[in-house]
């Protein structure tokens, strides 16, 4: 009787042998799925390293020299990063750049969101569609478009100061992008119009996923519509708001097309920004080293800026 069970119990030959055909066919197929895997991240990752990694790299190593592009480079180590702290042009411009942010960033994304807000109040009528048609417009226009556009609207004779002169405010028109105290904010305001349809959408698809039974609950319980907004509304739209404060503060920090088109920089140095101070110091001054160096600067300035709100979103998405 134990014999019998004994030889029950053992296993047959042929099943090992499908068994283990089995384990080979797995191994093969996941081999496969390996290679192909491979094949479609490696010239990805090639060229990421060949048109961003090796550039950065190239970028900071030219920092620690001086250079003009063409002559021999000389070592000078930190002394060019030095020079970021000591010359007023240069940290300047890192301080436009921060001003900006209040205009490219936090105006388009509190006007973006009290419209959303009101948009979706009746979202499903056409009156929604074309607004937003009508508001998203700005962000398809070419940069360079709207810098000019902008800045024949804000000249001396431009629709801004004819308005105006028409509702009896003439003392107040000037030249906004040529006048020291209005270029920065002017140019500014142009950011926030080609930023705010961005931000408007965004938090309005967001605004779409919030359940409808929150706002009917909280009805129920007396509240009313700025209660909602600020109960359900804005804690509801979270990740769209870093989002949005992500992609603006970047375009603040990384502003050129449009600084380059409506005031070059000027008058003096009022609208002066790291990018553009980059292009000058690379092109025109031959001081590959300094730009590099600024260029480093910004860079750190922005993953500075833009990692803790990632961190934030991350946070809260947990």
């Amino acid at each position: 009787m134990e014999q019998r069970l004994a030889e029950a119990h053992r296993e047959d030959p042929t099943e090992q042998y499908t068994a283990e055909n089995r384990r080979r066919a797995l191994r093969a197929r996941r081999l496969r799925r390996g290679v192909l895997a491979m094949g479609l991240v490696v010239p990805a990752a090639v060229a990421y390293g060949i048109f961003v990694i090796r550039p950065i790299a190239l970028t900071v190593q030219y920092s620690f020299y001086e250079w003009d592009g063409v002559t021999p480079s000389t070592w000078v180590g930190l002394a060019n990063y030095a020079h970021l702290f000591r010359d007023p042009e240069l940290y300047g411009s890192i301080l436009n750049a921060f001003q900006l942010i209040v205009w490219f960033s936090l105006v388009p994304v509190a006007l973006g969101l009290f419209t959303a807000n009101a948009i979706r109040g009746f979202a499903t009528s056409r009156l929604a569609v074309v607004s937003r048609t009508v508001l998203f417009l700005p962000q398809i226009i070419p940069l360079v478009a709207a810098g000019i556009m902008w800045s024949w609207q804000l000249s001396t004779d431009g629709l801004v100061n004819q308005v105006l002169r028409l509702v009896g405010l003439g003392g107040v028109t000037r030249a906004w992008l040529g006048d020291f105290n209005t270029a920065l904010p002017a140019v500014g305001v142009i950011g926030a119009w080609v930023l705010f349809g961005l931000c408007m959408l965004l938090l309005l698809a967001g605004m779409t996923k919030i359940d409808p039974a929150l706002y009917e609950a909280a009805r129920i319980d007396g509240a009313g519509p700025v209660r909602e907004f600020f109960s359900i509304t804005l804690p509801s739209l979270r990740q769209e708001l870093v989002v949005c404060l992500t992609v603006t503060i970047i375009a603040a920090l990384a502003s050129f097309d449009i600084v380059y088109i409506s005031t070059q920089g000027g008058p003096g140095n009022a609208t002066l920004v790291p990018g553009l101070e980059i292009y000058y110091l690379a092109f025109f001054q031959r001081e590959v080293g300094m730009a590099s160096a600024l260029a480093v600067a910004l860079m750190v300035l922005v993953l500075a800026v833009v990692l803790p709100l990632q961190r934030i979103s991350r946070e809260d998405a947990s």
